[in-house]
């Protein structure tokens, strides 16, 4: 778990023993293992073919998801609207605009807040 006594500052990063070094690698490796592990499983389940019971119909594992994902968007879950959006590249553009603000204007917004009480 992280915590701040857990870090380590950038010069004390060299103070790691060569045994210290190999179990945080070995740990770094097993954990990567794990997600990638991880990811292949849920490739497959995403890939594989289920069959409806009523309907004798078969559906990829990814199918179903965006099935239900639907279903949820259709009963106004907004969560489940914006992954279908996003998902179908119907995502807007989120735009950041950068100006050139005169440093008088700065200055006065910074009073306004630090003053306002």
């Amino acid at each position: 778990m992280a915590n701040i006594d857990n870090l380590v500052k950038g010069d004390e990063i060299h103070k790691f023993t060569p045994e210290e070094a190999s179990k945080g690698g070995k740990k770094s490796a097993e954990v990567r293992r794990k997600k990638k592990e991880l990811r292949e499983v849920i490739e497959i389940l995403l890939e594989k073919e289920y069959q409806d019971k009523k309907s004798g119909t078969t559906k990829s594992g990814a199918e179903l998801i965006a099935f239900k994902q639907f279903q949820k968007a259709l009963e106004g879950d907004t969560r489940a609207f914006e992954v279908i959006r996003d998902t179908a590249g119907q995502k807007p553009v989120e735009k950041v605009m950068v100006a050139e603000v005169d440093n008088d204007v700065i200055s006065e917004i910074e009073n306004m807040v630090l003053n306002d009480d």
